[in-house]
């Protein structure tokens, strides 16, 4: 524990304080944009909609994804309205060569994630075994627990985004299946199913309709929520102290942080987990080979003046 105190004195010394806030205002429109000084983030305008599914919708998710146990569909349980502000989010996972411009330029963090009370052991471990595919520059960084994803994401000027964000992110202003729409899941549209075996490479497959890549398949994302089940009214709590969607920029640096929020599946997933509402957990110190991240920023309104593609969120 002292050693997790001292390291935790160096992000003091890099970022002021171990909690960062920002402010950011409500949009209405459900519309992106890339932002008009950086191509690799997407300006997302807010709204309102629904998150979640009804227990009477099961059986049919059941037949769509031949899933026999109802139980696999509890945790997207209730239905419940969400309204999420403007935000920017990356639109692509953090590559391994970004995220070595991190490490390069913060040596010192390389023994906090190192330790137990932050890491299982396997940190960075594909960038030790030569000739490792999910190794290469162009492909999404694994084997990084949520500390360091946390941390990369500040140190870029960002933050991981919350599950609010990346659900209304990955539906693109529509009510699909999956980010490209409701046809089936096949090798063509994600990196699944044991289909390549490995990450791929950036720009494998098509963007969503707001030009986001990999928000099905090839890793699961790290989000800046802590796991917990659904709650009706889940749009109007606030728990202080954590990353949330009232909150999305408080940060706090803690290492008996709670299981945090995954999405989006993986290159050994199974279609379910492509699935738009699809929702998983993971330990915040567990660097898995399937497990990357991507970034967000809040945003105030009018950030961004150039005019977007207008895309209705249908519920």
């Amino acid at each position: 524990m002292k050693a997790a105190l001292a390291y935790c004195t160096l992000f003091f010394g890099l970022f002021s304080r171990c909690e960062a806030l920002a402010q950011s205002d409500p949009g209405q429109q459900t519309t992106a944009t890339p932002s008009a000084n950086d191509d690799s983030i997407v300006l997302i305008h807010g709204g309102t909609f629904q998150m979640g599914i009804d227990a009477a919708d099961i059986p049919r998710f059941q037949k769509i994804f031949a899933i026999e146990n109802a139980k696999l569909f509890e945790d997207e349980l209730p239905r419940h309205t969400t309204t999420v502000k403007d935000f920017y989010i990356d639109t692509n996972l953090v590559t391994n060569a970004q995220f070595k411009r991190f490490v390069d330029a913060n040596p010192k963090f390389a023994a906090l994630f190192r330790l137990e009370q932050f890491d299982n052991g396997n940190y960075l471990q594909h960038w030790m075994s030569p000739g490792d595919r999910s190794a290469t520059a162009d492909r999404r960084v694994v084997n990084v627990n949520w500390y360091a994803a946390n941390l990369y994401c500040r140190w870029a000027g960002k933050r991981l985004p919350t599950e609010a964000e990346w659900e209304f992110a990955a539906r693109g202003g529509r009510n699909a299946l999956f980010p490209w729409g409701d046809e089936a899941a096949d090798e063509t549209r994600a990196n699944f199913n044991n289909n390549v075996a490995t990450t791929s490479p950036v720009g494998s497959y098509s963007a969503n309709p707001y030009g986001l890549y990999d928000m099905a398949g090839n890793v699961w994302q790290f989000l800046a929520d802590r796991w917990e089940p659904y709650r009706s009214d889940a749009d109007t709590r606030k728990r202080p102290g954590r990353s949330n969607s009232v909150d999305p920029d408080v940060f706090v640096l803690h290492w008996n942080s709670p299981r945090r929020v995954i999405r989006g599946g993986s290159f050994a997933g199974h279609p379910v987990n492509l699935w738009v509402e699809y929702r998983d957990s993971h330990p915040p110190e567990s660097s898995q080979p399937f497990i990357g991240f991507r970034c967000a920023k809040s945003a105030a309104s009018g950030t961004d003046s150039r005019p977007a593609a207008q895309n209705t969120l249908r519920n």
